[in-house]
């Protein structure tokens, strides 16, 4: 019986020294950081419900940004006529300053499904 006890204990400490060294998850990585100073990021995260991460998204005018869309679920790209945005495929990020303060439709630019249609943000340029 003991040694059951001391082959569990080992499993135990095993299995601790795992998790501390390879099992845990990586720190979240500072997105902002590499950016030219001057530059801001506007990230855009496509989900699988066919929706953007947030309802608006808000910039200030004449500011420069770097836009960035990430997909979490789905394959999606994002387009604001406008401002001569279209991030999809290959092009998943632009440098853009938006000059024109106003209230513009953000969408998708991708046919990805059946919520294609309904997928859409605001951009507000203050």
């Amino acid at each position: 019986m003991k040694w059951i006890m001391s082959i569990l204990l080992i499993i135990t400490a095993a299995l601790g020294i795992y998790m501390l060294t390879i099992g845990l998850p990586k720190p979240p990585k500072d997105e902002t950081a590499g950016l030219p100073e001057g530059v801001e990021l506007l990230k855009i995260v496509g989900t699988g419900d066919f929706k953007f991460d947030k309802p608006e998204y808000v910039v200030k005018a004449g500011q420069k940004y770097k836009m960035v869309l990430t997909n979490k679920g789905g394959i999606h790209g994002v387009g604001v006529k406008e401002f001569g945005i279209d991030l999809k495929d290959e092009k998943m990020e632009q440098e853009v300053v938006f000059d024109k303060p106003g209230r513009y439709e953000l969408h998708c630019s991708v046919m990805c499904g059946v919520g294609h249609a309904d997928m859409k943000s605001v951009l507000v340029v203050e």
